[in-house]
């Protein structure tokens, strides 16, 4: 049986199956079709003849376009064929994505504050861009790190738009559709002007925004509901998915290098730790009635938990996200608080301050640090936008952003008085 499948399994041209009348056709006596016109002595090549007079494999399948060819003029081979494409569809292009059209003040300060230290972070004051694109509701919100005055934001009418924020022309730049489902999340790569997304259709796509086409697809067996890219590798990201499967993939080889398996539920969210050898990961566990594995510590290279004990509340943590200098990180609960956690060994929760105020109820409410690390903002189920001082954990200030959930708040790269947030209406808007 083995070798019938090798046979049957060598060649098949791409043509359907043959059909059930058909008998094969033997080489050796070919018909010959009369012709009105006399036939040249050598009209085709040699190599094409040669093929014709070898005798057929036993057993092997004999695609049309052989038996075409046993009753049919051939045509002359080419002799140099080229290989074949993948099949590409690029998406419409609906504005400009330079920084051509941004007003001066706005790039000369962006282009000014990436070559200085750091800025400290400021409380946004107002509205100042008020984005509208996506039917539904929007999941998530990533400013490119590489070009500051783009934004993407993923929604769940299965779109991913790329924003132009302060472009005096048409500010929705891109529209991608690539994906058939849902899309869950969204992140900026740090090579080129790509985006990573993912969602309900079971896939990761790596997207070229500036060709607009989709370069590689990364499908997995479950809906997948979170990707983050690794902070020293870019041709790395690991994704989370709704069985409980972490992968770690690699964008050179589009397959999986690491599976980190635990049996748990359906996977929240994901964060690496800021030298890049850890990661936490965050599931449901509501349906086993067992809290130890809600919040995960994981070792990268050998591929095991180092501490799943970290979090023994009965509450799903949607979020997960490590301070960018200090030594402990954070995970947004479902009791309506931001829970605090050492980041070292035995990674113990800080029973005497978390972050309150704010209200998560169900939803997929995520939260942020500033580049300076001073301040935590974080989204709230009642659509407001709450800024903490993340040493003290007291509450800063409260804005009242939308009518419903607001989902995501990030701060911007460079601009330290800036934040893009989105929600649960489908608005995304930028506030400084």
């Amino acid at each position: 049986m083995d070798l019938l499948c090798k046979a049957y399994s060598n060649t098949s041209d791409d043509e359907p199956a043959p059909e059930p009348e058909t008998k094969p056709v033997s080489y050796h006596h070919l018909p010959s079709r009369p012709s009105k016109r006399p036939k040249p002595e050598n009209p085709f090549p040699a190599a094409v003849l040669q093929k014709r007079d070898e005798a057929p494999v036993p057993g092997r399948y004999i695609s049309k376009r052989e038996r075409a060819l046993s009753v049919s003029v051939p045509q002359a081979a080419d002799p140099n064929p080229k290989p074949q494409e993948p099949h590409l569809v690029s998406q419409p292009v609906l504005g400009s994505i330079s920084d051509f059209h941004i007003p001066n003040d706005v790039l000369s300060s962006m282009r000014h504050k990436s070559k200085g230290l750091t800025q400290l972070s400021q409380i946004p004051e107002k509205l100042s861009v008020a984005l509208h694109g996506h039917a539904k509701a929007v999941n998530a919100v990533h400013w490119s790190p590489t070009h500051a005055h783009l934004l993407a934001s993923a929604g769940m009418d299965q779109t991913i738009c790329i924003w132009n924020v302060w472009s005096r022309d048409q500010k929705k730049g891109r529209v991608f559709s690539f994906h058939n489902a849902a899309v869950k999340d969204v992140k900026w790569s740090k090579q080129g002007l790509s985006v990573l997304s993912c969602g309900y259709d079971c896939s990761s796509r790596l997207i070229d925004v500036e060709k607009g086409l989709e370069t590689q697809n990364f499908k997995e067996d479950q809906v997948v509901g979170v990707i983050k890219f690794h902070p020293d590798n870019s041709n790395l990201f690991l994704s989370g998915g709704s069985k409980g499967r972490l992968r770690l993939w690699d964008v050179r080889t589009g397959k999986a290098v690491h599976e980190y398996i635990r049996g748990l539920g359906p996977i929240l969210d994901v964060e690496f730790s800021i030298d890049g050898k850890q990661f936490v990961s965050s599931s449901d566990v509501s349906g086993s009635n067992v809290s130890e594995n809600s919040v995960i510590v994981w070792d990268i290279s050998r591929q095991i938990p180092l501490s799943n004990q970290v979090y023994a509340e009965a509450y799903t943590c949607p979020c997960v996200r490590y301070h960018p200098f200090d030594p402990y990180f954070v995970a947004q609960s479902n009791g309506n608080y931001i829970a605090i956690f050492s980041s070292s060994p035995p990674f113990k929760l800080d029973k005497y301050k978390r972050y309150e105020s704010h209200g998560v109820s169900g939803f997929p409410i995520k939260c942020n640090f500033s580049l300076d690390g001073q301040k935590l903002v974080s989204g709230s189920s009642d659509g407001s936008i709450c800024f903490y001082n993340s040493r003290s954990s007291v509450l800063i200030k409260k804005i009242k952003a939308y009518q419903q959930a607001c989902m995501d708040v990030v701060f911007h790269p460079i601009l330290s008085n800036v934040i893009a947030s989105c929600g649960w209406n489908g608005e995304v808007s930028v506030f400084e």
